[in-house]
């Protein structure tokens, strides 16, 4: 029997009177990847925030089993501080002891390849270089579950491209838990084998991806 990494139950959001999310229930064994589509707004991000434990929930039960990091644009960086400084804070942050601090830190210059900018406060990179400083603290603390929310949309295609191929090495070689947010239906389907359709904060269709991608594109072609 798989592992379950995930038990979410009626979980539900509210940002005053608007319901960001309501009532989704799912479960999610160790070593799936999930994609999570649906159009602006639809809830997908906040989603994200309430598995990645950063937003509180209103209502509804998560049980999670392992540690779970949220890779999005800008998500966990302190804009004053320098990127060689966020790495220790989140180090310490996470009860780190200094030797492992470092090997993460030797672990994520490698892996960005940001330079000089490592040594410059955050406040001054592209969003694309937020994006490969967020991804590789990430890639280099090793959470069980990796929850991708369009972190591979900004900057350059290269590093893209290097990025997606070490996801599927947690995929397919480390057996790591991944959620996958992203506007491309070529990229989910590539990658994913399970689909979650999310619109109106409500989960509209969970299962195979290109079932679900299928579907999510008569309804978006409806809209247009």
């Amino acid at each position: 029997m798989s592992e379950v990494r995930l038990q979410v139950k009626n979980l539900c959001k509210n940002f005053g009177i608007t319901k960001a999310v309501q009532n989704v229930s799912f479960n999610v064994n160790k070593g799936e990847v999930h994609a999570l589509i649906g159009e602006n707004g639809s809830g997908k991000s906040t989603l994200s925030l309430l598995l990645s434990g950063i937003s509180e929930i209103n209502s509804g039960t998560m049980k999670i089993n392992g540690e779970q990091a949220l890779i999005a644009i800008n998500t966990g960086l302190n804009q004053q501080l320098t990127g060689l400084e966020n790495i220790n804070v989140k180090g310490a942050l996470m009860g780190l002891r200094k030797k492992r601090i470092q090997e993460i830190t030797n672990d994520v210059i490698d892996f960005a390849e940001l330079g000089d900018f490592l040594y410059q406060p955050v406040k001054k990179y592209s969003s694309g270089m937020k994006s490969r400083l967020g991804f590789s603290i990430s890639l280099a603390l090793n959470p069980d579950i990796f929850i991708v929310d369009e972190a591979l949309s900004v900057g350059d295609k290269g590093f893209a491209k290097k990025c997606m191929k070490r996801m599927m090495k947690l995929r397919d070689e480390e057996g790591k838990t991944i959620f996958f947010i992203s506007h491309s239906l070529s990229q989910v389907r590539e990658f994913c084998k399970t689909g979650m359709w999310i619109e109106g904060g409500q989960l509209v269709e969970m299962g195979d991806i290109d079932k679900v991608c299928d579907d999510y594109s008569v309804y978006v072609d409806k809209l247009e």
